[in-house]
């Protein structure tokens, strides 16, 4: 083969600079530096398999066609190698907290394995009706009853131990919904004690209290929610005591704004739990009356429209919480006929029905869970 030298490459697509075709191998012991920049300046039609730096994440991104997929080559949380349960798994952390009756335990997975839950640390005070976001380093809990509260609680994912206090959200609300990106978590909704339309939003590296984002379409609680890097979406809640609705609303998460119309769910109800990766967005189990449920449906997060089909739960039940990383998605906790502390998953990009994970480490309904690697990341 032979030998080639080039320097001065100025432009991701070579228009700059020179050509490599073929096979090409790089010998020096040194390095290569990608083309790289900030998440809002990704080209938005590049070849298939163009390779940056994302200097907002601090991550190699890939293109696949129709998103950046974030490429993992190491985890800030590494799993205790001296169990055999969850922890002991190196990969993405997720972690489940609050719930009724009034708990202030934290406990947490690694996704990429199966097994029961260990203890994390606990939240400031026992409460239930969270909602929960993060971004790859800090997790959050916000709202929650008895109150309706306004606190948002504070933990480093890659860690364990006690929340501490990040500030507070500028109206006090239980069973609110929670999405976010790498740097903003927006609260959306909740009860005081009647649905509110208030959206919230936090930067999440910097404590500080919550301002004012826009409003929801419905005034509702216990809605689910789940987001992309651009998107969140919100699925369903309640209005009242008696009455449920379908709608799924979004926004795009870098901006202030009130959310807009997505699509119906195919039915009406509350207390799902959603979640997903960057391109597809699960929400499954609930309450629908007059029964809990155990259906689980989809969106594509960069579309709009209405929800599918998926498959179910292994148990119809409300109140429960959920975690995910770029290929599975779990369900813990939860209320059907009794609290549970089951946890069940699914594969994001199939569909199917939801198959054991493990147990958590106490039963227990209306929790909120969050995780390092889920979609807005």
């Amino acid at each position: 083969m032979s030998e080639f030298k080039a320097s001065g490459f100025r432009d991701e697509f070579g228009s700059s600079g020179p050509d490599l075709v073929g096979i090409t191998t790089m010998t020096s012991p040194y390095y290569f530096v990608p083309p790289s920049g900030s998440t809002a300046e990704r080209p938005s039609d590049p070849p298939p398999g163009m390779l940056r730096f994302n200097t907002d994440i601090g991550r190699l991104e890939v293109w696949r066609n129709d998103h950046w997929a974030t490429i993992l080559g190491e985890s800030p949380n590494l799993g205790d190698q001296n169990n055999t349960n969850s922890s002991g798994g190196t990969g993405t952390r997720g972690l489940f907290g609050g719930a009724y009756p009034a708990s202030d335990v934290i406990d947490y997975i690694t996704i990429e394995t199966l097994g029961d839950a260990q203890d994390f640390g606990n939240l400031q005070g026992s409460k239930y009706g969270t909602s929960s976001c993060a971004s790859r380093t800090r997790g959050l809990w916000l709202g929650g009853h008895p109150g309706p509260l306004n606190e948002i609680d504070l933990v480093t994912i890659a860690s364990t131990g006690n929340a501490t206090d990040f500030g507070n959200l500028s109206q006090s609300r239980l069973y609110p919904s929670a999405f976010s990106n790498q740097t903003r978590g927006i609260c959306s909704g909740g009860g005081n004690p009647g649905g509110v339309l208030t959206m919230d939003y936090v930067a999440i590296a910097s404590n500080g209290d919550a301002v004012d984002f826009g409003d929801l379409t419905v005034a509702g609680y216990g809605s689910a929610a789940c987001e992309s890097s651009v998107r969140g979406i919100v699925f369903g809640g309640r209005l009242n005591t008696s009455t449920y609705y379908d709608v799924i609303q979004y926004v795009t998460i870098s901006t202030t704004g009130n959310a807009q119309d997505f699509g119906d769910l195919s039915y009406s109800g509350g207390f799902a739990e959603a979640m997903g990766n960057s391109t597809r967005g699960l929400v499954g189990g609930g309450y629908s009356a007059p029964a809990h449920i155990n259906i689980i449906e989809f969106v594509t997060i960069a579309s709009t429209g209405n929800s599918q089909d998926f498959g179910d739960l292994t148990l119809a039940r409300g109140g429960l919480g959920g975690v995910s990383n770029s290929t599975r998605a779990v369900w813990g906790g939860g209320v059907g006929g009794a609290n549970r502390n089951i946890m069940d998953f699914v594969t994001i990009s199939s569909t199917g029905n939801a198959v054991d994970f493990g147990d958590r480490t106490v039963t227990v309904e209306s929790l909120s869970g969050c995780s390092n690697g889920h979609g807005g990341l």
